[in-house]
């Protein structure tokens, strides 16, 4: 049923799309090429948010100790709140390329380019920062950080792996993600359920560990645990692939994070529960203790190395396929280069191929330097990043809601979607608190750079539109 509080009765019917545009063309739409059902766009959305961060983030947040704990609460109301407008949204325009499109359709072009070019940025910083962080897990199973280049060599393949993956087509990239995701879980779910039953409250150490407010020690854990839950909007954006769009996308989006944040809390709490405190502060490979705790023996640190790739794997398989889907969308209207719409087997080819290189060109940057805190930076770009589709999407369904015909619509529906919609902005504007001075100062740059682009694109398009005197 469409939401009479967001799509107010008196008001045209949102445009839609032609369902060909979103699909291949020229006779690509065979077997290679499928659209996602319920289970694979929540695999998709699960997939993207639980990457190699779960297996950090129990000793990352340690320091804080258990009110970081509260920090998760928190910071899952916010997705979720996010994840519940990016359904709405979707509901209302279910086309390819998520923010992007709901941006540009109540606000205009200069919005939806900043939507389109900040999560571009966002999507191939993040492969490129998932494709190193998979190599410390790699080593652990063949070593391969004993020489710079021969890790940078590992962490190119990683990413190029996934990249074939969707070369080969929509169908290869669903079936990567939904067996990427079973297998993930199996690990983790052994520590986020097993670790109860060896649970011992003596292991959690002080609540406030940092002896400051709890109401600092909240945000200051928070803004570690910031960066993963990126990737709510995984199933908005690619909404052009997905069956039943209008229906699929906001349950697969919901079900998807609240998932995702269930095996968070649940992983960090029997971690908490099964490592002591003191020795969880200084772990490198928490869930490899947890698991050592449970069973005893070393074998836990292969096991967890083994559930890091694969998570990774398949972050970065549903990661490079989001990175193609709004530059294609964009495209499409105009805004990136013509280029960004070839398709191939239901996938932006050509889209997959500049941010697979850029990634590497970033990750080569990486191994060069020599510097972790260059890349520690980048990543945090991505944090703020991030926000800008975020922040202009909520704007959009803010800007639905209070533009209908109030006496026209259920107003308990008007009420409860505008309260949602203003803990999704608040939530966003955390995200940019939590990202620092530094991360909001580089993304900046990078979203200035975005405005000479446009300026490109629009001066092109407007010269296209005039006569071939070149007079009005």
């Amino acid at each position: 049923m469409h939401d009479t509080g967001t799509v107010p009765p008196s008001a045209p019917a949102p445009q839609e799309t032609p369902a060909a545009p979103d699909r291949p063309a020229g006779g690509t739409s065979g077997r290679h090429a499928r659209r996602f059902g319920l289970p694979v766009a929540t695999a998709l959305v699960m997939g993207n948010i639980i990457g190699g961060g779960i297996f950090l983030l129990p000793a990352s947040v340690a320091p804080y100790g258990t009110v970081s704990l509260l920090a998760f609460g928190v910071l899952t109301v916010g997705a979720v709140a996010l994840a519940l407008v990016f359904g709405r949204l979707a509901e209302r325009d279910p086309r390819t390329g998520g923010p992007y499109v709901y941006a540009r359709e109540a606000f205009g072009d200069f919005a939806g380019f900043l939507a389109a070019w900040a999560y571009w940025i966002t999507t191939w910083v993040s492969n490129a920062a998932l494709a190193v962080a998979a190599v410390g897990y790699l080593d652990v199973l063949i070593p391969v950080n004993d020489h710079r280049w021969t890790a940078c060599l590992a962490a190119l393949v990683l990413q190029w792996l996934p990249a074939l993956a969707n070369f080969a087509g929509s169908r290869y990239v669903g079936a990567v993600q939904l067996v990427s995701t079973v297998l993930k879980f199996a690990p983790l779910l052994l520590v986020a359920v097993g670790g109860l039953f060896f649970f011992d409250p003596d292991n959690l150490g002080p609540f406030n560990a940092g002896g400051g407010s709890a109401i600092g020690a909240v945000s200051a854990s928070a803004a570690i645990l910031l960066f993963s839950y990126l990737g709510v909007e995984s199933a908005a954006v690619s909404a052009g692939e997905v069956k039943d769009p209008r229906r699929t996308v906001g349950r697969a989006t919901v079900i998807g994070t609240a998932g995702a944040a269930l095996v968070y809390l649940l992983g960090t709490l029997s971690v908490f529960g099964t490592v002591a405190h003191d020795r969880l502060v200084d772990s490198t490979a928490p869930f490899s203790d947890a698991v050592d705790a449970m069973f005893g023996g070393s074998w836990g640190g292969w096991a967890v190395a083994l559930a890091a790739l694969v998570s990774m794997t398949g972050c970065l398989n549903g990661w490079t396929l989001l990175s193609a889907q709004t530059p294609y969308a964009a495209a499409k209207d105009g805004l990136f280069p013509a280029a960004f719409t070839r398709r191939r087997r239901g996938v932006p080819t050509f889209g997959v191929g500049v941010t697979v290189v850029l990634a590497s060109l970033l990750t080569v940057y990486n191994y060069a330097s020599g510097s972790a805190k260059v890349f520690e930076v980048l990543v945090l770009v991505t944090t703020f990043t991030a926000t800008v589709p975020y922040l202009l999407a909520t704007a959009a369904q803010l800007f639905h809601l209070v533009s209908g015909r109030r006496d026209r619509v259920d107003r308990v529906r008007l009420v409860r979607d505008t309260v949602v919609a203003s803990v999704a902005g608040g939530f966003s504007l955390w995200l940019v608190a939590g990202a620092g001075y530094a991360a909001v100062y580089q993304g900046v740059l990078f979203l200035f750079a975005g405005v000479l682009v446009y300026a490109v694109m629009a001066g092109r398009g407007r010269r296209a539109q005039l006569p071939a005197d070149g007079r009005r």
